[in-house]
């Protein structure tokens, strides 16, 4: 498109206004300016916009086709304003969080309500998926803001961190005792046990695929679930022995539900927190770290 929006806005309003007079009254330009700049217009598409006489003009079969589609972009760019000016005065803005089920449901919706509590109008979206995604969608730009394992690899992006967390192995006693009298008191629980364990996608079975290779533990039967909401419920019906976060089954160690299986070597705890790419400045993002600090 050669002519600019200037030109397009002038025949706008000359064509609202049907007179040159009132539409340069309303744009604050001489009429001369007006004039040229509607003939620098029709010259450039090749076609008369307007009928003149001295009552004002009237636009041609083809000034109103180009008015309905100028009255269509003017009125979107209207609707623009109001929305970013609403966006201003209510605090009104668009976050986008990448986040995994286990840490959206423990983790972060206590802090969704207490933020949306503070900002009603904020519009929130949530994008159920996993680390590596969030990750890769951070660096991309397209969300605003992750809820992750601090990533180690990802130096683009910035990280604050909100907790830590332990992984740990738990079963029920009774799986316990009963695998006990079936293998032995002397057996190895990952060799005969039936180990629950998230899928190999996810990047908590990566920090724990890590850790039992460097301790050569080799659950010789793995049980892999999506979720670890359906770990916790396995090891609590006693289906095995199920690695989890231990922050998240504190209640069911407290109240003897579940059991700890002790370990040579502890799991190296992890941090989890907020992830956002330092270069977005959407005002939801700057919001929502205000509203952390």
């Amino acid at each position: 498109m050669e002519q600019n929006l200037s030109q397009y806005k002038i025949f706008y309003e000359v064509a609202k206004a049907g007179n040159i007079s009132k539409a340069a009254k309303e744009l604050y330009i001489s009429q001369p300016a007006i004039s040229k700049a509607i003939g620098k217009l029709e010259d450039s598409l090749g076609l008369s916009l307007f009928t003149r006489s001295s009552r004002g003009v009237q636009l041609t079969s083809e000034g109103e086709i180009l008015f309905e589609h100028a009255r269509e972009a003017f009125e979107a760019l209207e609707r623009g304003e109001q929305e970013l000016r609403r966006i201003q005065e209510f605090d009104i803005g668009h976050l986008r969080i990448g986040v995994s089920n286990t840490l959206c449901k423990y983790i972060l919706l206590p802090y969704l309500k207490t933020f949306i509590d503070q900002y009603p109008h904020m519009k929130v979206t949530i994008e159920s998926q996993s680390t590596v995604q969030t990750l890769n969608r951070l660096e991309q730009q397209k969300i605003d803001l992750g809820l992750v394992a601090e990533p180690s690899l990802r130096k683009d992006l910035s990280f604050i961190p909100v907790m830590d967390i332990q992984d740990i192995f738990v079963s029920t006693r009774a799986y316990l005792e009963n695998l006990y009298l079936r293998e032995g008191p002397d057996t190895n629980i990952f060799e005969t046990g039936n180990i629950m364990l998230l899928d190999e996608n996810n990047m908590t079975r990566h920090h724990v695929d890590e850790y039992m290779a460097e301790n050569a533990i080799f659950p010789h039967q793995i049980l892999e679930v999506t979720t670890m909401d359906l770990l916790i419920e396995f090891a609590k019906i006693g289906l095995g022995v199920a690695c989890v976060i231990r922050e998240l089954v504190q209640k069911e160690l407290d109240t003897g539900v579940l059991v700890e299986i002790p370990l040579q070597n502890s799991i190296s705890r992890r941090t989890i927190g907020f992830a956002y790419h330092p270069s977005n400045q959407a005002m939801a993002l700057k919001t929502f770290l205000e509203f952390l600090y």
